[in-house]
């Protein structure tokens, strides 16, 4: 029995490695977003002191893992069975909910998703345990405070950090202006002062300041004159900063990068617990059995070990330090999490992540008929002066950045700021929250979210909000249950949990490299967007719209003939299939146009004014190539779905030779498009006419036929052909509009 619980807890520590990687995909957003958005240096000299700060924060930490052995149960009630099978049911849930959040690029809390495991599986166990004895209650085998404390967190931090985030940043900008090199010769000393003293208080409070290895007394000095170190501090901070100025020391990148370290090292001292807690304690519940059983059983063994705090040896802290480390230097999902929130608070236009939402707009249009209403009381006067320190044309940004570093600094002395007035009010807000509310609420003070994206980035910031509170649920229900399972599937039911966690970690990972490089294709509307040149983004985006153009062409003769040979062959599947197809092909239009929009307004102003007939006849046509193939595709999935008639005979074959001159129309308009070459533009077309004739002459014809048709038994196919005619006619006509309109875009 001994040998099977060394197996699990030789898999919780192995899991704890995975879910190291997996966490820190998901809260390396914390500390990287700001550094990485201002390109404020390197990502190699952003990691490394990331990296600094990590390794620092986890030989620090206390190593107080009490929320994993006491913080939601009451473990002297529970037998060594029962909690080894919550420990393994909450790190199988955790890994699994943290890598689906990851892959989906939304960040997440693991703060929460631990607390709401631990809950959710102690809850299961508690309700067993009642169940078989009537003197037990929730009170007296659950710490379900925690649980609440949590929740309440989450609601203050949300709404505080958006809050003093946009009047922070309102107030900054207004002091610094988008050109901040120009109006910081003297406010920066007071500026770097501030950031300076309250990243130093943040470390103090947060890292060294609570160490235990540190000397009694030092924490004792710190702890009792934290007041005096903090104006003193502050003052020299700020003669320095000065005097660095002077010097021409950017003084806002040296904010960031401290802050990097800052929010760095607090997360590894802090939330370490997260990823490795529950292992350890594990691991810790297993010596405790081995060490003190005494012939008992494990299912009559207590955990009274785990009421008592945790000694977790500096080893163990330290290795996990170090494989942090690696999970932000080598994890795309971490780059994943940190693109979807620099994208959110990107300074300027670029491709929105987000399609926009009922609640969005209705969020958009309130608060612009509240802006409008304000416009109405405030002096004109102010009004101009304030509009004039928001002068975007004269934002100095790194090339390629998303935001300038002005933003950057508030945006991570700010987030240190409300961390540590929540730790010192014992207030358990989450660094997520925080530090991603922070950045939406300066961005929005900012003036980032325009009126031309402004209900995308709402439409992104409900969407990571939503999932915050979906984490809590779907945590809480899935560790139940896989701890239900666990409970009476005993070690079979762990063994086959053990193979499926191994199994999706294996199968998500391939499924996010495959969608990776699908995304990677998107790399011409990247260029575009980082180059100032509008004679370079026009070339770049007569590229992308030419490569658009030709997939859509190829796409719509795949599914063309699909839908046809699923009607000749009633093959439900191959018609399910394009009617999946047809939908994802439906959004990703979307996004493609709204990129060579972009891509457009950048272009030089003479070329887009003239080309912009055949740029939206061209994107229109793109789309009604789908519209056409779904208008022909519904009927035909109801009729075959239903095993209604099949197609006679005599219709497949009346139709075959069209379907031909169709197949080698659309190749050849498909391969001028992709070569860029039109010799014979004139005479696809006029072929397409004479087609779309045969095609009437068919139709005539076949209603003619239907008119003197006797046997009702074929009057629904037959229907359902006419419509196959028509549609037909329409998609020759789409793509000889589509020809038209790449012909006339590309030409020089």
């Amino acid at each position: 029995m001994g040998t099977i619980y060394l197996c699990i807890v030789i898999f919780l520590l192995c899991l704890a490695v995975f879910d190291l990687f997996v966490g820190v995909s998901n809260d390396a957003v914390n500390f990287l977003q700001s550094a990485i958005g201002a390109k404020v240096a390197k990502f190699r000299t952003v990691l490394i002191i990331a990296s600094c700060g990590v390794v620092l924060g986890a030989i620090m930490s206390s190593g107080m893992m009490d929320i994993a052995r006491h913080g939601i149960m009451s473990p002297d009630r529970f037998t060594f069975e029962e909690v080894m099978t919550l420990f393994l049911a909450v790190m199988v849930t955790d890994v699994i909910v943290l890598d689906v959040f990851n892959t989906l690029g939304m960040p997440t809390s693991t703060t929460v998703s631990l607390v709401f495991e631990l809950l959710g599986g102690a809850f299961i166990l508690a309700t067993l345990k009642m169940i078989g004895d009537d003197s037990l209650n929730y009170g007296m085998l659950l710490n379900s405070n925690k649980a609440l404390e949590v929740i309440m967190g989450i609601f203050s931090s949300v709404i505080i950090a958006f809050v003093f985030g946009a009047f922070v940043m309102w107030l900054s900008r207004v002091v610094f202006t988008f050109n901040y090199r120009k109006h910081s010769r003297y406010s920066i000393a007071i500026f770097g002062g501030i950031a300076f003293t309250a990243l130093s208080y943040f470390i103090f409070m947060k890292g060294l300041g609570k160490s235990p290895y540190l000397p009694a007394e030092w924490r004792d000095f710190i702890d009792q004159n934290i007041g005096s170190l903090l104006c003193a501090t502050f003052v020299v901070s700020a003669i320095v900063m000065e005097f660095l100025h002077l010097c021409r020391v950017n003084i806002f990148k040296f904010t960031v990068l401290m802050g990097t370290f800052a929010l760095a090292m607090a997360f590894a001292g802090n939330d370490l617990v997260n990823f490795i807690g529950v292992p350890l304690a594990g691991l810790s519940s297993y010596n405790d059995y081995m060490a003190n059983a005494n012939g008992v059983g494990p299912d009559s063994f207590m955990m009274t070990s785990l009421m008592e705090s945790a000694k977790t040896t500096p080893v163990y802290l330290l290795a996990a330090g170090f494989v942090m480390i690696v999970a932000m230097a080598t994890s795309k999902k971490a780059q994943n999490v940190i693109k979807t929130s620099v994208d959110l608070s990107r300074q300027d236009e670029g491709d929105e992540m987000f399609g926009s939402s009922s609640a969005a707009r209705v969020i958009v249009r309130n608060c612009q008929s509240a802006d409008s209403w304000l416009n109405r009381f405030m002096p004109k006067s102010l009004k101009q002066w304030i509009n004039s320190r928001f002068d975007k044309n004269d934002v100095e940004l790194e090339e390629s950045a998303a935001f300038d570093v002005v933003r950057a600094a508030v945006n991570l002395v700010l987030a240190s700021m409300l961390i540590t007035i929540g730790t010192n009010l014992k207030l358990p807000l989450s660094t997520t929250y925080v530090t991603f509310m922070v950045a939406m609420g300066s961005s929005l003070a900012d003036k980032a979210w325009s009126r031309e994206s402004a209900v995308f980035r709402v439409t992104g910031v409900l969407s990571v909000i939503g999932g915050w509170f979906i984490t809590a649920g779907v945590a809480f229900a899935a560790c139940a249950l896989v701890c239900l399972a666990m409970h009476f599937g005993g070690i079979l039911v762990q063994t086959a949990f053990i193979v499926l966690v191994i199994f999706m970690l294996i199968r998500s990972n391939i499924q996010y490299n495959k969608k990776s490089k699908e995304e990677s294709k998107g790399s011409t509307f990247q260029l575009m967007m980082r180059s100032h040149d509008p004679e370079i983004v026009w070339d770049l985006l007569r590229r992308h719209v030419s490569r658009t153009q030709s997939f859509v062409c190829r796409f719509a003769l795949s599914e063309f003939n699909l839908i046809m040979d699923g009607l000749a062959n009633e093959n439900t599947r191959e018609l399910r299939h394009a009617n999946k197809e047809l939908k994802k092909e439906q959004d990703m239009q979307k996004k493609f146009r709204r990129q060579e929009m972009l891509g457009l307004k950048r272009s030089p102003l003479e070329i887009a004014i003239e080309r912009n007939t055949w740029f939206h006849l061209g994107a229109n046509s793109n789309q009604q190539f789908i519209y056409s193939l779904r208008r022909m595709l519904d009927p035909i999935k109801e009729h075959v779905d239903n095993n209604f008639n099949p197609l006679p005979t005599e219709y497949i074959n009346e139709f075959m030779p069209i379907r031909q001159k169709i197949n080698d129309l659309m190749k050849m308009s498909c391969e001028q498009i992709e070569t860029s070459r039109y010799e014979n533009y004139r005479e696809i077309l006029a072929e397409a006419d004479a087609c779309k004739d045969e095609l009437s002459v068919i139709r005539k014809k076949h209603i003619d036929r239907l008119q003197n048709m006797k046997d009702n038994t074929l009057m629904q196919i037959s229907l359902v052909y006419l419509n196959v005619l028509q549609e037909s006619q329409e998609f020759l006509s789409v793509m000889r509009h589509q020809l038209r309109a790449a012909k006339k875009f590309m030409e020089n």
